[in-house]
Order: structure tokens, then sequence, then C-alpha cells
């Protein structure tokens, strides 16, 4: 019903914000926002441990701005290996997180507009799988379910209710098993390569 209720705001409200890659600029409105929606605890998550030191996916780090071009939402996924099949070979996947929407501008379908748009994203590049851990209330409406991620484990503590995944293509994630790893590029690799 949630979702239902998303698509007929988005149908019939103004447009108050658009959908955008993020770039250079945005990095510090963007890292702002983190703090002021997540509390200064958001990097000690075991999510922040796959983070750390790498680069979105390419072309997976969404904003959401207003009118005047600020930020006001953002969202991000990241290379991961999930665990590894049957046959022992790793199963690439992207992790999802954070997302976050500015509280003056909750309850607008922000969050559920760039959810949509790195999803179908992800599957437009070709992606198998996305993970993450949240509340799944809220990511069940986008396809999003624990059962989808009972074999793999995050890289420390998490609630495994919280758990999620969504398999991008059939089957993604059957007989996947262990422990996610990052995968993506680091950050070092990326400035060497700006440099060069």
């Amino acid at each position: 019903m949630a979702a239902v209720l998303d698509s007929v705001r988005a149908l019939f409200a103004p447009s108050t914000f658009a959908i955008d890659h993020e770039n250079a600029g945005d990095v510090v409105a963007r890292e702002n926002l983190l703090n002021r929606a997540m509390g200064a605890g958001r990097t000690r998550k075991s999510s922040e441990k796959l983070r750390r030191g790498c680069i979105p996916a390419e072309g997976l780090a969404l904003v959401a701005r207003d009118r005047s071009g600020h930020v006001i939402g953002t969202v991000r996924l990241w290379n991961i290996e999930a665990g590894v099949n049957r046959e022992t070979q790793a199963v690439d996947a992207l992790l999802l997180g954070p997302l976050a929407v500015d509280s003056d501008h909750e309850g607008k379908g922000i969050g559920a507009a760039l959810m949509r748009a790195a999803i179908l994203e992800a599957k437009q590049r070709g992606h198998g799988a996305i993970l993450l851990v949240g509340d799944p209330a809220y990511y069940e409406r986008f396809g999003f379910f624990a059962e989808k991620a009972c074999h793999l484990v995050m890289p420390g503590p998490f609630e495994r209710h919280r758990f999620l995944a969504l398999e991008l293509k059939d089957a993604w994630l059957e007989g996947a098993a262990g422990m996610l790893v990052a995968s993506g590029r680091r950050l070092t690799q990326a400035k060497s390569r700006r440099a060069a």
C-alpha cells in the first residue's frame, strides 16, 4: 500500500526535486546531510567497513536536488563480493547505502525516488543483486527481503532481520554464502588514474 501511495503522490505532486548523478561539488553537502540525518556514529557501522577507502560503483552515486540545485537527498551503491556460490566463485553484487533525505524534505517521496533510480540504474548497468542493512518495513516495498541474504554475513555486528537483498537477475544469490567483502576501486587507485 505504501508503494501505491508513493506513486500517487509522485504523480500529482509538483516537481520539487530532481534526481541527478553526484558530482565532486556535492561532497561537502552530502557529508553534512549524512551527519545530520545519521549522526556521528554512522562511520562505526559494519556497512562502513565495506565502503571505507572505496569509491562508489560506476554511475551509482545519486543525489536529489531541490529547485535551487541544493543536495537534499543521497544514495550510493558500492561494489562488493557477496560470499561465494556453490562453485566457490565470488558473487559480484552491490551494497546500497547510506540513503538519507534532509529532514526538511522528508515525506515528499525523495527517498523512494532515489531508491527507484538507484535500482533501475544498477539493473541497466548489468548488476545482479543489491544488499543493504535497513528497515525491512521500508525496503520490502522495493523488493528487498532478508531471505535472499540468509547465508551471507557482514564484516562486523549487524541485525540479521535488517540485512536485506534484492536480486536484479533471477537466482543471482542462489547458493551464495559467506562474508561480504569490498571489491570496488579504492580511493588511491582513482587518484592515481587521474594523476596519470
